[in-house]
């Protein structure tokens, strides 16, 4: 008997039988190739690193989100919030497995240290002149191992991420918490392949707090390098803000003082020349006071459109200078041992009072290593002079005053090229090109209206110089 077969069917089973061929004997041995060569990639990484990437930032994502999923108290916490909202235990936990999917990165090793670098390089060189100012390298190098490092900084802007990621990847792959705003596709893929998990800052949902908190217990204990704006958001006037006491409290509260593993908080300050968002950062902070400004979208768009301009008739400069400072380190099992008690056995009320004087110390640590730059010394003058007008001669006699002021408070000044004149020609164009500060026949005084522009950037040092005299 003849059977005969249509010459589509015995193609389409001639491409399957190759598939099954291919998916059976070559997809095996390419993949242990890749995985041999990944390895190796990490291998040699960790060996240039100061910090080793750690075990949990390499496990597959699938299995970090079940062990979340399961995780004890996470498990009480579902048991919790069906009975206080009369759901089905079902239901509670497909809501822990959406929150856990929400939270939990994954890492990707070649995104982070091939495209992300390159990118944050690109994109912080081409914007600022970036320096690495003070660190502490002493005592950086001494941190002990085996060492969970926690880097805690000030909030000046959304370029924080992009600028410490760039001059902190000799050193380690950092860890972000980042805010809502970033879960936008494609951009929150990216994101979670550095390794940064998403954060719902306003969320007072019980449940969903109880999962965060045992990523950041995890991942602390996981030995994960992480880094954390205690403020929780971006200062809108410029200044200090007083920190929350969130992720901070989540990582004491899971501290063994007894354990292999200890908690090294880093203060790192950040500082520029120009904050891309200052403009909005204002407008916002307008609006808390009752006044009714431009909406920040028009104002954004002005700001991108006037740059283009500038780039298209060649008159385009970068936004002077941005620079980080690294401090001295501060041990968690040290402050415990003056605590004299194991923060897990503490009393909620008893551990966010130490919580809370932790946070304190961290900021102002993180304010004695914020840089003094250009613009915010010339904008300090300008400020302290009120309605007078000054000569640069005269400026440059109340900048070498102001430094001192700075020097003697602990302040860390980074003047470039160690050049006195040059640093205050920077930062008096840039507030000229801004429109900050007027020339009215050879003197120099600040424009109508930019008053609070000028202490946006005064208050980035204002805590390192004493305070102005009352009359």
């Amino acid at each position: 008997m003849t059977v005969v077969l249509p010459l589509w069917l015995v193609l389409l089973g001639g491409l399957l039988a190759v598939w099954a061929l291919l998916d059976r004997l070559l997809v095996p041995s390419v993949r242990w190739v890749l995985r041999r060569r990944v390895n190796r990639a990490l291998e040699e990484l960790n060996q240039r690193l100061h910090i080793r990437i750690q075990p949990l930032k390499l496990t597959k994502r699938a299995v970090v989100i079940d062990r979340l999923r399961f995780d004890p108290r996470v498990l009480e916490a579902a048991e919790e919030y069906a009975i206080a909202e009369e759901v089905p235990r079902a239901v509670a936990m497909d809501k822990v497995r959406r929150y856990a999917e929400e939270i939990t990165p994954a890492f990707n090793a070649y995104a982070y240290f091939q495209l992300g670098y390159w990118l944050s390089r690109r994109v912080a060189r081409a914007l600022f002149r970036v320096r690495l100012g003070y660190t502490d390298e002493e005592s950086l190098a001494n941190i002990p191992q085996p060492s969970t490092v926690v880097f805690v900084m000030n909030h000046r802007s959304n370029m924080d991420y992009v600028l410490v990621s760039y001059l902190a990847a000799e050193r380690t792959a950092l860890s972000y918490a980042v805010g809502e705003w970033a879960r936008i596709w494609p951009l929150q893929t990216l994101i979670r392949a550095t390794g940064a998990y998403f954060v719902r800052r306003r969320s007072r949902n019980d449940l969903y707090r109880r999962v965060l908190e045992r990523y950041v217990h995890m991942a602390t204990e996981g030995g994960v390098t992480q880094a954390v704006f205690p403020e929780g958001g971006l200062s809108r006037d410029g200044a200090l803000r007083d920190p929350k006491l969130g992720l901070i409290d989540y990582m004491v509260r899971g501290f063994d003082p007894e354990g292999e593993r200890d908690i090294i908080f880093v203060p790192v300050g950040i500082n520029y020349d120009r904050v891309l968002e200052d403009r909005t950062l204002i407008l916002d902070l307008n609006k808390d006071e009752g006044a009714k400004p431009a909406p920040a979208f028009s104002t954004t768009c002005r700001f991108v459109l006037r740059n283009l301009k500038l780039m298209a008739r060649g008159n385009w400069h970068r936004f002077g200078y941005a620079c980080v400072n690294f401090g001295r380190p501060l041990s968690l099992r040290q402050l415990t041992e003056h605590w004299g008690e194991d923060p897990r056995r503490m009393e909620r009320s008893a551990r966010f009072e130490k919580v809370g004087e932790l946070a304190q110390t961290l900021m102002a640590a993180i304010g004695q290593v914020i840089p003094v730059l250009p613009v915010p010394l010339v904008a300090t003058v300008f400020l302290r002079a009120g309605e007078q007008q000054l000569s640069v001669l005269e400026l440059k006699a109340r900048v070498v005053a102001l430094m001192a002021e700075a020097e003697s408070g602990g302040g860390h000044i980074y003047l470039p090229r160690r050049d006195l004149d040059y640093a205050v020609t920077v930062g008096l164009r840039m507030l000229e090109l801004r429109h900050m500060v007027v020339l009215e026949e050879g003197l120099y005084r600040v424009a109508p209206d930019e008053h609070r522009a000028l202490r946006y950037y005064a208050n980035s040092i204002a805590h390192l110089l004493p305070a102005e005299p009352t009359n």
